[in-house]
């Protein structure tokens, strides 16, 4: 892949500081074009965006246009659609003696901003945050990930095809083009990746002063309610576990069940990969590959560490493969309880009790999505009241993600801010508040002025005197 020369990397972000003072990316219909603009990109190179994402992550095709360049696309539109509303100012209600000063929050746009963009679905994880840039009039700087060379290759070259160079521009490179584009100051830095880069990330930017939006992962646990119907549970949980090979930050990432009842789950997981997977997932088209050696070398040292009993799977070949697997009878302290697996495997930690289950979440740090399968009312309320995680999902995986209008984000150890359409906009955006006060008022700010008297006092201190209610 080619880089940016880093001598060229503070030249970018002043031509782009510069252009955004002169107001390239302020006027709304300018700003709707570069957003259908990166629509029609997607839309009109969608096979070389499909083959260079099986190039990077043997990604099957299907599984490119609908998660990756259908929900750009769909969002960029979207966005169009809603940009008029979003950008309304919003007329405060206030206490009648403020109304004449017409209390107002405007929508502006935080400036010159970078986009730090991984590996795993680098097309979607990269335009999705640049959506809510261009939607709030910011100029931007999207770093792609290394690690997916001919997607970032790709974007590098239709860029400037497709958006306004003047305040859209892509830097290409590792570990040097980053550190080099984390010590210039930005207006806002917009990571999605891993909460060890995300600690350099924020040094970086405390140095700024530079806010920040972490989408982080961790380890996202799954909550299994015996009452339920176990092999629906488990249909849903080998399909989202087999997306992009394990590789995906609302994956789930291992299972609490009460131990009773892990035989019964785990013969319902092996029906439902049976199914789906007949020839395996080594040899199905249908799954994409470990993204380089460097990752199968990690996951495969977690396979021969663990202390856990292989019951399906297990197997790897060459420095991309490996097989789905399932692991039963994993402990709090196994390897595969160190991190985030980002990775095909599905430990199976039993525990006594649902009780039991919900202290091994509240003992972690807080997971991005925590999963549970029950139709109990009463435990999903004690989930959403006990537990803490970005999101909280009842009876399937992942399809909290396709719903435009909730917010996606974490919290504590998974990241902070959000994002998605509206929300991805507001964390680009920032609140500028106004007040227009008339000269017409000035007769009642005379008490307001020295010099000060017995009588100005008590006109001034009435809420320093506000009678308190001995109860609510």
């Amino acid at each position: 892949m080619p880089t940016t020369p880093i001598s060229d990397i503070p030249a970018i972000r002043d031509t782009l500081r510069a252009n955004f003072r002169k107001g390239v990316a302020r006027p709304l219909e300018w700003r709707k074009r570069q957003l259908l603009q990166m629509a029609r990109m997607l839309q009109e190179n969608g096979e070389a965006f499909a083959e260079a994402l099986a190039k990077d992550l043997g990604k099957p095709r299907l599984e490119v246009y609908v998660h990756e360049m259908g929900t750009i696309i769909e969002r960029a539109l979207v966005s169009v659609q809603e940009l008029d509303n979003w950008v309304k100012p919003v007329a405060v209600e206030a206490p009648d003696w403020q109304k004449p000063w017409k209390p107002t929050i405007y929508k502006r746009a935080k400036g010159t901003v970078l986009i730090i963009a991984p590996w795993n679905y680098p097309l979607v994880l990269s335009l999705q945050p640049f959506i809510g840039a261009i939607a709030a009039g910011c100029c931007a700087v999207l770093k792609p990930s290394e690690v997916s060379p001919h997607n970032s290759a790709l974007l590098a070259e239709l860029f400037p095809k497709y958006m306004d160079p003047d305040a859209y521009r892509v830097v290409l490179g590792a570990v040097p083009e980053t550190t080099k584009l984390l010590e210039l100051q930005w207006d806002h830095i917009f990571y999605t990746g891993n909460s060890q880069i995300a600690r350099i990330i924020s040094a970086a930017a405390a140095k700024h002063l530079t806010p920040l939006t972490l989408e982080l992962g961790g380890k996202s646990p799954v909550i299994i309610d015996p009452t339920f119907d176990i092999a629906l549970a488990a249909k849903r949980i080998v399909w989202g576990k087999t997306q992009n090979c394990g590789q995906l930050c609302v994956s789930p990432d291992y299972v609490l069940i009460p131990r009773g009842h892990q035989d019964a789950f785990i013969a319902a997981l092996k029906d439902a990969y049976a199914e789906m997977f007949p020839e395996g997932t080594m040899n199905s088209s249908s799954v994409s590959r470990i993204v380089s050696p460097q990752h199968h070398t990690r996951l495969t040292d977690l396979l021969k560490r663990t202390k856990g009993q292989v019951v399906l799977g297990g197997k790897t070949e060459g420095t991309t493969k490996i097989e789905f697997t399932i692991l039963r009878d994993v402990s709090g302290n196994d390897s595969f309880m160190e991190g985030e697996i980002f990775g095909p495997f599905l430990p199976i930690v039993p525990v006594d009790s649902i009780e039991e289950a919900i202290e091994f979440v509240q003992n972690r740090p807080h997971p991005l999505v925590l999963y549970t399968f029950t139709d109990n009312a009463e435990l999903k309320e004690r989930i959403l009241d006990e537990t803490m995680s970005g999101a909280a999902v009842f009876n399937d995986l992942m399809q909290q993600l396709i719903v435009n209008e909730l917010p996606f984000g974490g919290v504590g150890e998974s990241g902070h801010g959000v994002q998605v359409l509206k929300y991805t906009y507001d964390a680009f955006s920032y609140d500028r508040s106004s007040i227009d006060v008339p000269k017409e008022v000035e007769p009642f700010n005379a008490v307001r002025y020295p010099p000060y008297s017995e009588e100005k006092f008590k006109a001034m201190t009435v809420a320093a005197f506000l009678p308190i209610p001995d109860t609510v």
